[in-house]
């Protein structure tokens, strides 16, 4: 299992007139989740799309416990309980200090330029192999 953790201070245009945060501004939090871990990992998404490979979302599902606000400092652990094969599943918490406000996750799928699903590559199986180690 791997799990990484990153922060975020809630900005103004995540929120709505009552300063809480909108629904949708969760997506790109877990996108910071899973980048941030993939980065830990040794493999940066810049990385891998210069070497031809993308990871487009397949699933996406969120559930929302508590409201974010305005200013909080919120921190998204994003977990990866399995070793990749064609596809990569990542779950998510959204923490404000002990307070659960968000769970998820995403699915996504390793592909080429063309679109076509491929496995990960050697530098990701070499790195993901090392973590679950």
């Amino acid at each position: 299992m791997i799990v990484s953790r990153t922060q975020i201070v809630v900005r103004y245009a995540e929120t709505d007139m009552m300063g809480v945060v909108y629904h949708g501004s969760f997506l790109p939090w877990l996108e910071v989740g899973r980048t941030t871990l993939l980065k830990e990992l040794g493999l940066p998404y810049r990385q891998l799309e210069a070497e031809g490979y993308r990871l487009p979302v397949l699933e996406v599902a969120v559930k929302y416990q508590r409201p974010a606000l305005y200013d909080d400092t919120v921190t998204i652990v994003t977990t990866l309980r399995e070793l990749p094969l064609l596809r990569i599943r990542l779950e998510y918490e959204v923490r404000r200090d002990h307070d659960l406000l968000a769970t998820g996750h995403t699915v996504h799928a390793f592909i080429d330029r063309t679109g076509k699903p491929v496995r990960p590559p050697a530098s990701a199986v070499a790195a993901f192999s090392a973590a679950f180690k």
